[in-house]
């Protein structure tokens, strides 16, 4: 598809227009891997299209407002390699100013339209009142529309004694409304169902039902892709463009981001109680954030050619199109973004993860430092997340407590017993490799030949090694991989260790 694509509503094709997307957060200091997912498919979306992708700072609500919010959002952007065309500050645009605290006389301006056209009016009011239950059964929302009918003297007496006002929508009290959504097909709201909401505050600030919809249209916004949980405001938002005279953008509501709850197994949208549900606390965590980026991608996505799953940034704008959403809630998968977590440490090489890694891996011990970028090899296709690091490699740093029970293996036939009759032959053989040739491969291949010679089962002599070397069950690496790292000297202080612990428990 080239610079333009179509634009349609109510399902059918209306003209051709440039692709325009936006992601307009508010400024809370919280990146939800919904809220990435929405900006996420705006940009793939444009980007897909040859269009444009803008971001906006929706900041009229004050009481959420968290100081240098905006900079973390450009951050977290910036990280997951999604780069607005247009946006505040220093990013630019025809449109701006792009933070709608800037853009106050504008809203005001809209605003005094509508009343001027009776779309809207002005409401005395100084608080809401709840509206008492209408005789034929309707209601229309929280506020009785006290203000809604007051005559023109009684609005401008108002005026001259200098009463505070709200300006609100004057909602149709009759028939429906209806709009085309990509994902849900054709919308309709029963009018009564709609409150006459408040457009403008007291003090001059829009509510985000009123400035989003100008915003959206003086910034030439083509398609507005944003959580389904917006879909029954959008009535609101189409009677506003109607008002306007002005033609409503394409709307794709998404479906929720779901979580899974391991006790109960049921869903329920994604919350803190399921886990880290921020970006920023997932790159913390030390998933690599095109990892992240790629599996929020698929969630709720697919592509329509091709059954991949590890997708570059090009590779995703390759291939997203609209049709490849789902109107189905996606469950956040943990254990599925580890796996595609560590398919990218895969394709790292082993320099780019060790330098990546050895932030998490702690304070060493000299030797242990110096033996980093092997450390490092054996973790590369071992772990999905750099956090689990300095637990992988702990054994390194300190022995854990000597346990018989791990030296029990059927496959091998190995028992304590079995381990305190061969592992003081091994450390014999081991001895006698010189501090300088005590390396990987060497070692490896000096096992072997004892093992043949010896006639002894290869899986026991290593599992016996690196039981006694290692001291737990699991381990980043084989045998001689481990007793590598290790170093001469410290591999055959905790051989003779474990010698002597089965000794002790297989003497009684």
């Amino acid at each position: 598809m080239g610079a333009a694509a179509l634009y349609f509503l109510e399902g059918k094709h209306l003209t051709q227009t440039e692709i325009r997307t936006r992601f307009a957060p508010s400024p809370t200091g919280y990146m939800h891997i919904g809220n990435l997912r929405t900006a996420l498919y705006a940009y793939l979306f444009a980007r897909a299209n040859n269009g444009t992708f803008i971001l906006r700072i929706e900041d009229t609500d004050r009481n959420r407002y968290v100081a240098d919010a905006v900079d973390f959002i450009r951050r977290t952007l910036d990280a997951a390699g999604i780069i607005p065309d247009e946006g505040p500050d220093e990013i630019g645009g025809d449109y701006g100013p792009y933070v709608q605290s800037e853009r106050m006389p504008i809203y005001k301006q809209y605003a005094e339209q509508l009343v001027a056209s009776g779309h809207a009016y002005r409401c005395f009011c100084q608080q809401t009142e709840e509206a008492e239950p209408a005789e034929d059964g309707k209601s229309y929302g929280g506020y009785p529309r006290t203000c809604r009918d007051l005559t023109p003297e009684e609005v401008q007496a108002h005026l001259d004694h200098g009463d505070p006002y709200v300006i609100r929508q004057k909602m149709p009290l009759v028939g429906e409304t209806t709009f085309y959504d990509v994902l849900h097909g054709s919308v309709t709201i029963p009018n009564t169902e709609l409150e006459d909401q408040v457009l403008l505050k007291r003090d001059g600030m829009p509510t985000y039902n009123f400035a989003n919809v100008i915003d959206d249209h003086l910034m030439r916004v083509s398609h507005i892709i944003r959580g389904t949980e917006f879909i029954t405001s959008t009535p609101k938002h189409v009677l506003l463009y109607e008002a306007f005279g002005w033609e409503p953008p394409v709307f794709v509501h998404l479906a929720p981001v779901m979580g899974r709850d391991d006790a109960t197994g049921k869903t329920s949208k994604l919350s803190k109680r399921h886990g880290a549900t921020s970006f920023d606390d997932l790159v913390k965590m030390g998933y690599p954030a095109a990892a992240i980026v790629n599996y929020v991608a698929l969630l709720g996505w697919s592509p329509k050619t091709t059954n991949q799953e590890v997708f570059s940034m090009d590779e995703l704008i390759e291939a997203f199109s609209l049709e490849g959403l789902s109107k189905s809630p996606a469950v956040f998968d943990y254990d599925k973004l580890g796996w595609m977590s560590g398919e990218y440490f895969k394709a790292m090489t082993d320099a780019a993860f060790a330098e990546a890694a050895r932030a998490y891996a702690g304070e060493l011990p000299a030797p242990l430092e110096e033996q980093w970028n092997a450390i490092a090899h054996l973790l590369r296709t071992r772990i999905t997340r750099l956090s689990d690091v300095r637990a992988e490699i702990a054994f390194f740093v300190t022995l854990p407590p000597f346990d018989a029970s791990l030296y029990e293996n059927k496959r091998n036939k190995v028992t304590p017993a079995a381990a305190a009759e061969l592992l003081p032959e091994l450390i014999i053989i081991l001895d006698a490799l010189a501090a300088e040739r005590w390396e990987n491969d060497l070692l490896y291949a000096l096992l072997e030949a004892c093992i043949e010679r010896e006639g002894w089962k290869k899986g026991a002599v290593m599992w016996i090694l690196r039981i006694a070397a290692a001291g737990q069950k699991v381990t980043p690496g084989g045998a001689t991989e481990i007793l590598a790292i290790l170093g001469k000297e410290e591999s055959l202080r905790r051989l003779r260790e474990a010698e002597r612990h089965l000794a002790a428990v297989t003497a009684h």
